[in-house]
């Protein structure tokens, strides 16, 4: 099982690593398109669908993205230097996401509601588009920008896993995720504060006295820790309630493509939520 995650887990970095620092905008789009198909197909499989309907899903929420990019380059930083990230429907998008991961999603948690029909679209249209934006519009402002969200949720992840196995006494979630803690949970706050703190220090020193305080920025890191963390649940206990342990096993000793973004869903459109209504223009 091992070596197994190991060699998918260089497949992947051989392939996303070169196509994050060199493809074009465009091309990157496209192929965010194509893991968001991937990840609706497994979606269609939460939902109790069967292969024909998954696949049309998969289908479809790709092709969607698809001609999102290519209808409007400029929103996803592919029209050269006309990059206007802030139209109408990427708000849209965006709000969305907020509102489904602040609110909704912790009341979704606590009744271990079950999804299906219409609302388990809906959900996963705001659970899967939004982060398809965020990781192309993020992607358009560097590399290293989406990198260090992404190393928001790896931090959150290892430093939850490790104080979780040292102090983890109370369970967060036993009836969706039982080998999660309160313990954990805090570490993982620990971990993104430190991370967050050193990141702001060197790369948003100036934004600091004026747009993000130390304790906005200190507030900012705690809830994405806790978006984080309720992302990662929400998918725990949608394969719980569909009786499955990963979404797939398209990625051979790790699962399903949900398995390892669960909670970069809920993470990638808060911060890019943040970056545009808060910091675009500081």
């Amino acid at each position: 099982m091992l070596r197994t995650r190991v060699i998918t887990a260089l497949a992947l970095m051989a392939l996303l690593l070169p196509s994050l620092f060199w493809l074009p905008q465009s091309a990157w789009a496209l192929l965010m398109a194509f893991i968001v198909g991937v990840a609706a197909w497994e979606w269609g499989g939460l939902l109790g669908w069967k292969a024909p309907v998954r696949i049309v899903l998969g289908v479809l929420a790709a092709l969607v993205c698809a001609a999102l990019s290519l209808a409007d380059p400029a929103a996803i930083g592919a029209a050269g230097f006309d990059f206007a990230p802030a139209q109408p429907w990427v708000k849209v998008f965006y709000a969305c996401a907020v509102l489904f991961w602040g609110l909704l999603a912790p009341f979704w948690l606590r009744g271990k509601w079950p999804l299906g029909g219409i609302a388990g679209l809906l959900v996963g249209a705001v659970v899967l588009l939004p982060a398809w934006l965020a990781a192309v519009q993020l992607r358009a402002l560097g590399a290293g920008v989406l990198i260090a969200v992404f190393a928001i949720v790896w931090v959150a992840d290892i430093a939850a896993y490790f104080a979780g196995r040292r102090f983890g006494k109370n369970k967060l979630a036993p009836a969706i995720s039982p080998g999660k803690t309160r313990e954990g949970a805090y570490g993982a706050a620990v971990g993104v504060l430190c991370y967050g703190l050193l990141v702001g220090h060197f790369f948003f020193a100036a934004l600091m006295p004026s747009v993000l305080s130390t304790a906005l920025w200190i507030v900012v890191l705690l809830a994405l820790t806790a978006v984080s963390i309720v992302g990662d649940l929400f998918e725990s206990l949608l394969k719980r309630n569909a009786g499955l342990k990963d979404s797939s096993n398209v990625l051979p000793g790790h699962g399903g493509v949900l398995d390892r973004v669960d909670s970069l869903t809920s993470t990638l459109p808060v911060v890019a939520a943040l970056w545009l209504f808060l910091l675009r223009d500081a």
